[in-house]
């Protein structure tokens, strides 16, 4: 199930791309990358649940704040939940 919703967010991710603003374009390859490490993570642990991998990539979003900006933290943080909104 992970890899299925994996594949369905970074879809989304490359959609955007001929549309996306700059900071779009930031954002999601900033996702991008906290995204696949969580799911490479919950795939290795064994788990499956597509929960755990939000659950994770948030975590991740939160433990790496220090590397953006307050403005970029929300840029990030609000495609975050668009994905998952359109991933359903």
């Amino acid at each position: 199930m992970i890899q299925d919703y994996e594949e369905k967010i970074l879809d989304l991710i490359d959609a955007m791309v001929t549309t996306a603003s700059d900071d779009e374009l930031f954002a999601s390859g900033y996702l991008r990358g906290h995204i696949s490490l969580a799911a490479a993570d919950c795939e290795q642990e064994g788990i499956d649940e597509v929960n755990a991998l939000k659950q994770r990539v948030a975590q991740s979003l939160k433990d790496n704040a220090n590397e953006l900006n307050p403005a970029d933290q929300v840029l990030v943080g609000n495609l975050w939940t668009s994905l998952q909104e359109q991933a359903g």
